[in-house]
Formats: C-alpha cells, structure tokens, sequence
C-alpha cells in the first residue's frame, strides 16, 4: 500500500515539488562560514541580491510572453500596485519590529520574502503544469526548477543575514519562501487547463514586484554602504552570473 501511494502520480508530484522548495535552503549555506558581516559587505550583498532578483524577474517575464503578452504585463501592473500598497501600508503601522519573527532589524526583510513567496507560486504552478503534460518533463521542470533555487535563496540570505538574521533561521526562511511550490503543484497538476491560463498573470506579478524592490529599496540601501561604481560592478556581475546559470541550466 505504502509502495502503491509512492508511486501515485499526484505523491510523485508533490515530493518533487516540495524539493525544489527544500534546495532554496541551500543558499543560505555560505554565510555558515560568513561570520563578519562589514557596512562594505552589507553594500555589496544588496548589489548582488538586486542582479540576482533582476536577472529572475526578465526570465519570468520572458516566459510569460511565451504564454500571453498582455497578461504578463497586465501582472506586472498588478505586482507594483500590490507591492506599493503593501509598503505604504507597513509604514502607516509604524516601526513594525520583526526581529521575533525573522531575527533581522528591517520590516524591508519582511516584505521581500512576502515578495519571494508570491514568485514561488507561479513556480508550484509551473511544476504542476509540467508533470501534466509528461512524467518526465514534470521531472526535468522540477529539477531545473530546483538548481535555480539556490540562487534564490542566496538572494534571500544576501538580504536577511547582514541585516542580523542568523544562518539558520535563513535556510529555514528561505524555504518557507518556496513552500507555495508543492502547495500549488498540487492543483495545478489536477486542474492544469485553468492554471495553465493564468500562469502568465503570475509570472508578471512576481517580476513586477521584484523589481519595484530592487530600485525602491535594495539599490539605495546598497548605494548607501558602497560607492555607485562598486554597487554597479556587483548588480552586473550577478546579472551575468544568474543568466549564464539560466543559459547553462537551459542546455
């Protein structure tokens, strides 16, 4: 019985897509070794997270135009609305103090992985959608998917850890980032016709926000720790990095 359910399509399904959530851990993995964190680093670790997050954004939007211009750009608006609200609404609320919950001292943290999670579930759509169409292009999906993690959750970690948040609570912040992953394969898988249509619209959203963040937060904050001409070299060399990864994952 227990071998009958592992084998199950929709089992086989979840269990790849809870790992592409569980290797997003993996790239908190180099500040385990990372014990000081200078003003320097910290300005070089926001460059870095905002090319990693620009490189992510144009490939979701890129595959988004695969499937529907309009609808891509019509998430997109939608991500910047929700992201701007978003921020607007957290500084009406005051100094919101989130050290409890993530161990950092930025409300900003809070917002980016609430941004990093919106993105995880056009990737759960995208797992589940895969494995409808075959066993092993699902498979292949979801482990492309899983490789390209791990950039992401350095981003995160780029974010979290210089601003006080420890390793630790990184992996597992950054994982809980990417649960919506198996949450949406699920349905997606079972009902792949009507997600398969609004997959676009949830591509955008997640790039529109993104982006928003890089320039309204992470640039600045990096701008303020380094100069403009180091904080460029590093949002370019992750650019470079992150899209020579997507080329390299895409052979």
């Amino acid at each position: 019985m227990d071998l009958e359910f592992l084998s199950a399509p929709i089992t086989q399904v979840f269990l790849y897509a809870l790992l592409t959530a569980v290797t997003t851990g993996l790239g908190a993995v180099p500040f385990f070794f990372i014990k000081d964190v200078s003003p320097s680093l910290l300005g070089k670790s926001n460059a870095a997270a905002s090319g990693l997050m620009l490189a992510a954004s144009f490939s979701l939007i890129r595959e988004g135009y695969n499937a529907s211009e309009w609808m891509t750009i019509g998430g997109m608006l939608a991500g910047v609305v929700l992201v701007v609200l978003s921020h607007k609404w957290m500084e009406s609320r005051g100094e919101v103090d989130v050290k409890d919950l993530i161990g950092g001292k930025r409300k900003q943290m809070l917002m980016f992985l609430g941004i990093m999670t919106v993105h995880s579930f056009a990737e759960g759509v995208s797992v589940g959608v895969s494995f409808a169409s075959t066993m092993e292009f699902g498979v292949f999906i979801a482990i492309a998917i899983a490789i390209h993690n791990i950039p992401e959750g350095l981003a995160i970690s780029l974010v979290m850890v210089p601003q006080g948040t420890s390793p630790i609570k990184a992996v597992w912040w950054s994982i809980f980032s990417s649960l919506p992953q198996p949450l949406m394969a699920i349905p997606a898988f079972l009902f792949v016709e009507v997600f398969k249509e609004y997959l676009p619209f949830g591509l955008g959203l997640a790039a529109g926000a993104m982006i928003w963040m890089v320039f309204a937060d992470l640039v600045p904050e990096a701008l303020e720790k380094s100069e403009a001409k180091t904080v460029g070299l590093w949002v370019t060399i992750a650019v470079l990095a992150m899209s020579a990864f997507q080329v390299l994952l895409s052979h």
